[in-house]
């Protein structure tokens, strides 16, 4: 047993020993490599401009590999149905196309009138363009149709190009509801066209990065103040008023005076159905959600109560004896497509560019959760034409423009569904209920899908927390939030996103035109450089000025960068320059005033035929001074006056004459001045030039520039901007700051370097 446990022992000791020997060869780990400037990185390194390949000439080559990939780009469905696992995944998709075209059967009703249509469009809306996603989509969890958000955008441009006061009939002034419905339809149809056309059009060109610039606090406001536009609306269906139709700024403050204003003339019976519809509705989704783990599906409580609604409307005649208003006739079958009419689209042109990016947004926002949740990749080009599709095929057969729904996309996962075979499986049913069932629902009260809808806007309303959280996460993004509620409830929702987009993009700019300066030192013992005034143990390397921006130089705060330098580092630069060149200018003026004296006796001396000779002896003192009275001239025999005056100008022009010392000024306590433009992205030609004038100003002041850390790309925006020359070479710009600085000790301008300091760097 000893014997055997021996060897053991020895191999342990000797892998213990082995591991700190690395681990002391870790400690003593150091680099020695020599100093780096641009010139000698790309020697180094074999530097070579990229070759750039046309991609043009990529698009025109045909080949069977080529053809295949784009046939299955855009028919993504040709990719994943062949591959599709009937025996895993089939069940599990049924019931999610179920359980989603129940939802979609309620809130198809109740987004068309949201929309200002008969509420049959909302279902044909729910049938064609989830069956166009289904082929085009790249998103397998997302459950498009009808959306509030979408549907009350859809519905302010409606009512403002088809109000109800152009349908007045002149005998009992009565609203002649068939045309202005069919006003609405072929407004709201031609929108969609025109959304799908800009989306395929986004989609094709790669424009799909569009989204970026909607950010999340963004668009949560946006949806939020939606959410609210769409609680307004709902307003005179659930107190069964009749409002005038409204559209642009204020006219949500409008509607809610109105209906404030209106209230005495509440219809008590449709009142009374909206608040007995809504209370059921959250006593169902409560039961939901603690039932959750044992039900199979979440309960359709919203389909329930549609059915008991129209049925207690039915046999109670809640229409003829209490008044309340019930969604009426809804024709059996499809409809037949009908062309789009060409003269609304310059009226529609900003609402369906609108529409179409706040639609794209929503849907890829969603796509992108449920891709990274279940580990596959989203095209947000291909969404785009997807979506671009459904909304133009759609516009054709008389739908509405749409996007995906967030309640019906999380009952679409988390019922089990797979793919977008659920999509089509629901998309089957509401055809169903369009053929055959939708004409049982005529005596639906309209108040019983309004309280469907404000119950709905539960999730989009919690958004308010938002404020809270941003308040203490990012004020910057809390402003954004509150600045794109507030504009898109006061402006209505398209000016509401205009202004948001503009305002976001604003702040951005004023935040790069405001970014992090700060002067570098050097952590002891290391070659890392941080912020003097964040770090307390950094130290400025004596002689040498480190300074940094936290964002890119260009033309918004290119000049500020130049400010801010000098401020930092402690030299009133323009004063410095400015009280240099006064002086310099007073010996120039000296020195000709001097050439004349000098003259006057040469010309007196030849008239003579006698050997004068001035001998000029300015003192340094004296230009300093500028006391004429001490130069001395002195009378001598020969020809020593040429060579006398000759010496006095090359005294003068002598180039320690214009050296700080000499003209008494001031001096840098630095001799070096280091750029790090490591966050240097881009170069434009403003950030040249004040770069170029960075290098001039301070070379005045007998400071030498350098940079360092600048990418790749920057170098060659350099070089094609024509920044190196004569002047300013690439010897200038070094690898990194810990080179330049050692550079710099070991080639100082103006005062003598340090070798121990440089040793310890």
């Amino acid at each position: 047993m000893g014997l055997s446990e021996a060897p053991g022992q020895r191999d342990a000791q000797a892998l213990l020993s082995t591991m700190q020997a690395m681990e002391l060869r870790r400690r003593d780990y150091h680099v020695e490599r020599p100093l780096l400037n641009q010139e000698q990185l790309e020697e180094l390194g074999s530097r070579s401009s990229a070759t750039g390949t046309l991609q043009w000439r990529t698009w025109f080559r045909c080949s069977h590999a080529r053809a295949q990939a784009l046939l299955l780009q855009y028919f993504p469905v040709l990719a994943w149905l062949p591959q599709y696992p009937v025996r895993d995944w089939l069940l599990g998709d049924l019931l999610s196309g179920l359980s989603v075209a129940i939802m979609q059967l309620p809130q198809g009703l109740a987004y068309a009138l949201l929309a200002g249509l008969p509420p049959v469009f909302g279902l044909y809306s729910s049938f064609y363009p989830v069956f166009i996603y289904f082929l085009f989509g790249t998103s397998r969890h997302i459950s498009v149709g009808t959306f509030a958000v979408m549907s009350v955008m859809v519905g302010s441009v409606t009512e403002s190009l088809a109000p109800d006061e152009a349908f007045l009939q002149a005998s009992n002034s009565t609203v002649d509801v068939a045309a202005r419905d069919a006003a609405r339809v072929q407004v709201a149809s031609t929108l969609s066209v025109l959304v799908g056309l800009f989306q395929v059009g986004l989609g094709l060109i790669h424009f799909g990065f569009v989204v970026t610039y909607l950010s999340e606090p963004l668009v949560r406001a946006y949806t939020t103040a939606a959410s609210v536009q769409v609680f307004v609306s709902q307003l005179k269906y659930v107190f069964g008023l009749h409002l005038s139709s409204r559209s642009g700024p204020l006219s949500l403050i409008y509607t809610v005076l109105e209906v404030c204003w209106k209230l005495p003339h509440t219809v008590v019976g449709t009142m009374v159905t909206a608040v007995v519809a809504g209370v059921v509705l959250v006593l169902v989704k409560l039961l939901n959600d603690k039932l959750r783990r044992q039900l199979p599906m979440p309960l359709p409580g919203e389909l329930l109560t549609l059915i008991g609604a129209t049925g207690i409307s039915y046999g109670v005649g809640l229409q003829h004896r209490f008044g309340v208003d019930v969604v009426g006739k809804i024709p059996a079958g499809l409809v037949p497509p009908v062309a789009p009419s060409p003269q609304l689209f310059a009226r529609l042109v900003g609402n369906a560019f609108a529409i179409a990016v706040v639609g794209f947004a929503i849907a890829i926002s969603l796509g992108k959760i449920f891709a990274l949740r279940h580990g596959y990749r989203v095209d947000s080009n291909q969404e785009l034409v997807a979506l671009g599709l459904s909304n133009l095929i759609g516009g054709i057969f008389q739908c509405f423009p749409v996007s995906c729904s967030m309640s019906r996309s999380l009952v679409q996962e988390s019922t089990g569904g797979n793919t977008q075979v659920a999509g089509a499986i629901s998309s089957l049913f509401i055809l169903i209920i369009i053929v055959k069932l939708g004409e049982l629902f005529q005596d639906l009260p309209k108040a019983v899908l309004a309280a469907a809808i404000i119950v709905n806007l539960k999730g989009m309303l919690m958004q308010f927390t938002d404020i809270r959280s941003l308040w203490k996460a990012n004020r910057v993004d809390l402003l954004i939030w509150l600045v794109t509620f507030v504009a898109t409830i006061l402006l209505n929702l398209d000016l509401g996103l205009a202004v948001a987009v503009v305002f976001s993009l604003l702040l951005v700019v004023v935040r790069t035109q405001l970014p992090h300066y700060s002067v570098l030192g050097q952590v002891p013992d290391t070659d890392i450089y941080r912020d003097v005034a964040e770090y307390s143990e950094a130290r400025e390397v004596p002689g040498v000025k480190v300074f940094r921006s936290s964002a890119t130089m260009y033309f918004a705060n290119a000049e500020l960068y130049s400010d801010t330098l000098k401020q930092r580092c402690g030299v009133n630069v323009d004063h410095l320059i400015s009280q240099k060149k006064k002086l310099l200018r007073k010996q120039e003026l000296k020195l000709k005033r001097l050439q004349k004296e000098n003259k006057l006796p040469k010309q007196a001396a030849a008239s003579k035929g006698t050997s004068i000779s001035i001998n000029v002896n300015t003192s340094v003192t004296d230009i300093e001074s500028n006391d004429v009275e001490g130069s001395k001239a002195k009378v001598s025999a020969g020809t020593e006056l040429e060579d006398t005056a000759a010496r006095g100008q090359e005294d003068a022009k002598a180039p320690d004459m214009s050296s700080l010392k000499t003209l008494g000024l001031p001096q840098p306590d630095f001799h070096s001045l280091i750029l790090d433009l490591s966050s240097l992205s881009f170069v434009d030609t403003v950030c040249l030039k004040s770069l170029k004038n960075i290098f001039r100003d301070f070379r005045e002041i007998e400071v030498e520039v350098y940079m360092a850390a600048c990418h790749s790309p920057v170098v060659t925006q350099l070089e094609v901007g024509h920044f190196f020359d004569a002047s300013i070479t690439k010897q200038h710009l070094f690898a990194s700051v810990h080179d330049a600085v050692i550079f710099a000790l070991q080639h100082p301008r103006s005062s003598p370097v340090n070798p121990v300091l440089v040793t310890k760097l």
